[in-house]
């Protein structure tokens, strides 16, 4: 198997499905750093290139492990990190630093980390509310200048700020939370991406690892992450069995895998959007990646999509806890 490429914004182009690398550190459970290593080279053998990071995933964690690939790989990759976020991130102590003075410095840390003089993309993790984001793309702009980046992201952006930060410098993607119970940036987000040329990257597309027909309940562990998020809790769990069964029956109809047939109505959304998408899975285990990336292969009739198009009316639970943590609690 290889993964085609496609384009996002500003020419930066990237395989068609990439690789979420908050996953090679323990949010979603225990990790062995052999095995997230393992899997990370697999990625990029059957052409998943495009690696997604942060400086927070693992405080700092998941970027060293990238980095021990990046060692022998550079040159293959797709290299993508973020900055923004301050505090472990994991625990709930969350803030937002956005300020133009200390871009850099998170930049040349995550360089260090990762072991390279250069990021493809450097993304704007999340919207600093006290600093105008004009200010902020500015001082990434700086650092292209510098050609220590070389693209522009942001994440969880409203479609108004998308566009004010595209005034300041091409926005190459806009990373944002997307898939078949999760469509709020339908209403702005993707249609501002559309309209500037920029390249849509969902997270989470396949619900946390809800959306995979796996996820057990009773095996999540005191520190995963998804404790945090409202339709993890029980009541919103049980009737997001609903959502879940219909994804099933589309997987059972198409002799697909649960995962492989979220990802594929993402594709078709961005067909249907006319924008590149490009999905960044995480998993901790190789032949999920294979796995994942046979969803570029898959098309869904539109009878199928219809039926999937409705999941997102009869979630229970919002994406996030905090409502003005995401794009949508702007809007």
């Amino acid at each position: 198997m290889t993964v085609r490429t496609t384009t996002l914004g500003d020419g930066l182009d990237v395989s068609v499905q990439g690789y979420g690398a908050m996953s090679v550190v323990p949010v979603y459970g225990p990790v062995d750093p052999a095995e997230a290593l393992a899997t990370l080279h697999h990625s990029i053998d059957i052409g998943v290139t495009f690696i997604d990071t942060a400086n927070v995933y693992g405080e700092g964690a998941s970027e060293k492990a990238v980095g021990e690939v990046l060692r022998t790989r550079r040159d293959e990759v797709q290299l993508a990190t973020k900055f923004g976020l301050v505090g472990n991130v994991a625990a709930g102590q969350r803030g937002i630093d956005g300020r133009p003075e200390n871009v850099a410095g998170y930049l040349d840390a995550s360089l260090s980390r990762l072991g390279v003089d250069s990021v493809d993309l450097y993304y704007l993790h999340r919207v600093d509310p006290d600093v105008p984001i004009e200010e902020t793309v500015g001082a990434i702009a700086d650092l292209v200048a510098a050609g220590k980046v070389r693209h522009i992201g942001l994440s969880e952006a409203t479609g108004d700020e998308l566009r004010r930060a595209h005034a300041v410098h091409p926005i190459a993607a806009i990373q944002s939370e997307w898939s078949v119970w999760s469509r709020d940036v339908e209403r702005h987000v993707v249609p501002a991406a559309a309209e500037l040329g920029v390249g849509f990257v969902p997270y989470s597309p396949v619900g946390r690892g809800y959306l995979t027909g796996r996820y057990d309940p009773s095996a999540v562990g005191e520190f995963d992450l998804r404790r945090r998020f409202p339709r993890f809790a029980g009541d919103a769990l049980a009737g997001n069995a609903k959502v879940l069964g219909v994804v099933e029956d589309v997987a059972r109809e198409t002799e697909a895998t649960p995962a492989q047939v979220v990802l594929a109505w993402l594709y078709a959304k961005g067909r249907e959007y006319a924008l590149p998408v490009v999905p960044i899975p995480g998993t901790r285990f190789a032949d999920r990646v294979t796995e994942n990336a046979a969803a570029v292969e898959l098309d869904l009739s539109s009878e199928r999509i219809a039926r999937l198009d409705e999941l997102a009316a009869i979630t229970v639970g919002a994406r996030s806890a905090n409502p003005n943590w995401v794009s949508l609690g702007r809007e």
